[in-house]
């Protein structure tokens, strides 16, 4: 072998210019090994010489093909957001820093996770969001319900399907359409399923504004509806986000029954009658019963008071319609539902989801709040020995306020005949 020539006296040997391709792509006799790693490195450069020399991709025509597939099955609203939270998120912390969110432990053990959708699932870029009314044709005979104290108001949302899995399906065909179409991408579902902040989302995506009562208007639609997302990694052109246009106007806020709604865009959840219904587990404060009424499972008012709604669309989705005459079902009718029948008819339901013994907890207090009919008794007395101790509390509180109208009213006759 020729020995190496010595370098000139004085001077360093110039380094070698690095080869384009690794020696083992020249050297035919390298290992197995180092010829499928040149293999593989050539791949790459193909990959990358092909991906240079490809055309940018049509986002505006991937975002109309975004809203065409969401109007096609049945979305009324759907726009595009950032992920840009960061006024939110402020909001954010300072509720959950108040304590408001109740016994909803998973809203304080996120945090702020909520307004942050990269953090939540990394690589998303951006946010679809869609709208799916479910206002009902009978919504102007609510108030009628709310008035008959021994009928049981349940909220609107709540009377058909639970929306959770019909809008879920729907958002999962959408992105699945729209990989089918333009290529594989990243993406994530959600329809109330982990920490979103939704409304703030659908906001910049322009759905809608963030209402004085916490709930999302469209100006042309009111606010019956649902919202769900997908989260992407696709750099889409984003919406404008929507403005707001309550102006002075105050109602939801004064109608409140139990005065949730604090200020402005900042709701008390443990004062709110849908959180007591729906989300509480345990005991209802006492102080609080007597403004419940006769709502058994969430609570409207706020929404039916709210001006913007005489532009509500009402939908036309089977799956909302009332389920086992919900919409003018009695307090005693329900209360005589055993856990089975609790079970047969709420299968798909939202109502499933809270459980027998809350269900039996809501309608207790509604009767206790109810005229003192013999059906309203006979009900109340048809459970007073049941074994949950929490139901059995609040059927005795239910006794009691009959009671003492009873006795008040015997009072108010004897002073007046004498």
């Amino acid at each position: 072998m020729r020995p190496a020539r010595p370098a000139p006296s004085g001077r360093a040997r110039p380094a070698r210019p690095a080869p384009l391709f690794p020696a083992c792509v020249l050297n035919r006799h390298r290992t197995v090994r180092h010829r499928r790693a040149s293999h593989d490195f050539i791949l790459r450069v193909v990959d990358a010489l092909d991906s240079s020399l490809a055309p940018a991709p049509d986002l505006a025509g991937i975002v109309h093909r975004v809203r065409t597939h969401a109007w096609a099955m049945g979305f009324q609203r759907c726009g595009i957001s950032g992920v840009e939270l960061g006024e939110d998120e402020s909001h954010l912390a300072d509720w959950l820093g108040r304590g408001l969110y109740g016994s909803m432990e998973w809203m304080a053990r996120h945090g702020l996770t909520r307004a942050r959708p990269a953090e939540l699932i990394p690589g998303t870029v951006r946010v679809i969001s869609v709208g799916l009314d479910y206002g009902r044709r009978d919504d102007t005979e609510a108030w009628q319900t709310l008035d008959d104290g021994e009928r049981a108001y349940v909220a609107r949302y709540a009377l058909g399907r639970d929306y959770h899995k019909l809008m879920r399906g729907r958002l999962q065909k959408l992105a699945d359409r729209l990989a089918a179409e333009v290529g594989p991408f990243g993406h994530r579902v959600f329809v109330d399923s982990a920490p979103v902040l939704e409304r703030a989302l659908a906001r910049n995506a322009g759905l809608g504004w963030i209402g004085k009562h916490t709930c999302l208007i469209d100006r042309d639609g009111g606010s019956w509806f649902f919202l769900g997302e997908i989260y992407i990694d696709m750099p889409l052109p984003v919406d404008q986000p929507a403005t707001a246009h309550c102006g002075t106007c105050t109602r939801c806020i004064d109608i409140c029954p139990t005065a949730a709604i604090l200020a402005p865009h900042r709701l008390d959840a443990r004062r709110c009658i849908s959180y007591l219904t729906i989300e509480h587990e345990g005991s209802i404060d006492v102080a609080l019963r007597p403004l419940i009424g006769n709502r058994i499972f969430g609570c409207d008012d706020c929404q039916l008071v709210c001006p913007w709604n005489k532009f509500a669309k009402r939908t036309d989705e089977p799956d909302f319609r009332a389920r086992n005459r919900l919409d003018t079902a009695t307090l005693s009718d329900l209360f005589a539902w055993t856990a089975e029948e609790f079970l047969a008819r709420t299968e798909g339901s939202a109502i499933r989801r809270s459980g027998h013994a809350r269900w039996l907890r809501n309608i207790a207090i509604a009767l206790g709040n109810a005229p003192s009919t013999p059906s309203v008794l006979a009900a109340l007395q048809s459970r007073q020995h049941t074994e949950d101790a929490m139901v059995r509390e609040h059927v005795e509180w239910a006794m009691s306020q009959h009671a003492a109208r009873n006795t008040s009213g015997r009072a108010n006759r004897t002073v007046n005949v004498r």
